[in-house]
C-alpha cells in the first residue's frame, strides 16, 4: 500500500504555482474542470479517444493524456506525465469502476484529493454497513442468503455499477428467476453472485444528499441534493397497469440521469446531523477521515424516517445537478458555487496556507 509519506514527498517536488487539477474523462469530469478552470487551475483529462468529443465541445481541458482503456492511468508513462505537470486527482466513481482500490491503494502514485483509505470502507459493503451503524444511522435490514428472503428486496451488487443488474426479488423462487433473466440479458455475469447484497425494499422517496467536508474550516457542508433517473424502472409508470399485469417485466435499475431536490426544511436537522456523524466516524476508522466529497444515499419514508442504504467517499454524478444552482451551496457560499469549485477551492485554499499536504493522499 502507498503510505502517505510517500505522497507528500511527490507534493514537495511539485511547483505549487503551476499546479493542475486531473482526473479521468468521465463521469463528473465537466464538473471537477469547470471547478478548477473558475479558480485558475489548469486541468488535465486522462481521456480515451471515443469521449474526447465532450471535453473539446465544453473547452474545459488544457491538456489531454489520451489513453486506450482507464485503468492505463497505473501505466508509468502516464503517471510520470502527470506529475510533471503537478497534477492532483480529483476520483470519482470511473476510478472505483476501471482501475479497482487495488490498483488505486497500490499503484497510483499521483496526488490524490481524498483519503485513500476510505474506499476500503465504501467498496466492501458490510464495512460501509459497519462505518454507518456506528454513526447511528437508521439501516435497511439485510439478508446473508437468497434462502432467507422473506419479503421485498433490492438485489445490489458492488462497485460503481450505476445501478446496473440491480433487481426486486421477494422469494428464493424470484431471486433465481430473475437472476437468469438478469444473465441472459446480459446485465449480470455469474461470477457477480458471489457478491450479492440482499437489502429490504424500503417504500419512500429516494434522496441523495451530497456533502463537503473541509479540513482546512473543520466543517461538514451540505451543498446539494438529487434524485436518480433510472431505466427501465422509471418509464413503467407510462405503460397502464392493465398490460404491465400482462407483461412479464423484470425492470433493470440503471442510472440514466439525475433530477435536482430540494427538501421539506423540517427534514435538514437529520440530513444535516447524519452527515456530521459519518464524517466524525470515518476519523476513527481511517484518519484523518473523509476528505472533500461524500454522498448519503437515501430512502424517505411518508412517516419522514430517513434510512441510509450507501455512501459514496468521493464526488457522484448526482452533484452533476448542482452546477451554479443548487439553493444549499447558494444559501452558504451566494451564486457560483458547486461541487466541483468546491474541490478546487479546497486545494487553493490548502496551497495558500500551507496545508496542501493535509489534504492529499
Amino acid at each position: 500500500m502507498i503510505e502517505k509519506e510517500e505522497i507528500e514527498a511527490l507534493v514537495e517536488r511539485y511547483n505549487l504555482e503551476k499546479v493542475s487539477i486531473g482526473t479521468l474523462g468521465s463521469h463528473s469530469a465537466l464538473n471537477i474542470f469547470k471547478g478548477a478552470k473558475e479558480e485558475d487551475f489548469r486541468t488535465v483529462c486522462i481521456c480515451t479517444r471515443s469521449r474526447e468529443i465532450v471535453y473539446r465541445k465544453f473547452q474545459l481541458v488544457d491538456e489531454f493524456i489520451f489513453v486506450e482503456k482507464f485503468s492505463d492511468l497505473l501505466n508509468k508513462e502516464v503517471q510520470k506525465r502527470l506529475r510533471e505537470l503537478n497534477t492532483i486527482l480529483v476520483p470519482h466513481g470511473s476510478f472505483n469502476a476501471y482501475i479497482g482500490m487495488e490498483g488505486i491503494l497500490s499503484d497510483l502514485y499521483v496526488p490524490m484529493f481524498g483519503n485513500r483509505r476510505l474506499l476500503q470502507w465504501e467498496i466492501n459493503r458490510e464495512k460501509q454497513r459497519e462505518w454507518l451503524k456506528r454513526a447511528g444511522l437508521r439501516l435497511p435490514k439485510t439478508y446473508e442468503s437468497p434462502n432467507d428472503v422473506d419479503k421485498l428486496v433490492i438485489v445490489k451488487f458492488p462497485g460503481a455499477r450505476g445501478g446496473k443488474g440491480y433487481f426486486l426479488a421477494d422469494s428464493p423462487k424470484t431471486f433465481r428467476s430473475k437472476v437468469e433473466d438478469m444473465i441472459g440479458r446480459g446485465h449480470l455475469k455469474k461470477s457477480d453472485l458471489s457478491h450479492v447484497q440482499l437489502q429490504e425494499y424500503i417504500l419512500g422517496v429516494t434522496a441523495y444528499f451530497q456533502y463537503f467536508r473541509s479540513i482546512i474550516e473543520d466543517d461538514v457542508e451540505l451543498l446539494g441534493m438529487d434524485r436518480r433517473y433510472e431505466s427501465a424502472v422509471d418509464g413503467l409508470g407510462r405503460i397502464p397497469a392493465r398490460d404491465q399485469l400482462q407483461v412479464d417485466l423484470n425492470p433493470t435499475y440503471t442510472v440514466v440521469g439525475n433530477i435536482p431536490l430540494t427538501l421539506r426544511e423540517s427534514l435538514l436537522p437529520e440530513v444535516l446531523s447524519i452527515g456530521d456523524r459519518v464524517a466524525s466516524v470515518s476519523e476513527e476508522i481511517a484518519p484523518p477521515g473523509i476528505i472533500g466529497p461524500f454522498c448519503l444515499e437515501t430512502i424517505i419514508t411518508d412517516t419522514g424516517e430517513i434510512y441510509t442504504f450507501e455512501i459514496s467517499a468521493r464526488i457522484v454524478a448526482g452533484s452533476n445537478v448542482g452546477i451554479g444552482t443548487s439553493p444549499y451551496a447558494y444559501l452558504k457560499y451566494g451564486a457560483g458555487m458547486y461541487m466541483g469549485r468546491r474541490i478546487a477551492w479546497e486545494i487553493k485554499e490548502g496551497i495558500r496556507r500551507g496545508l496542501l499536504k493535509n489534504i492529499l493522499y
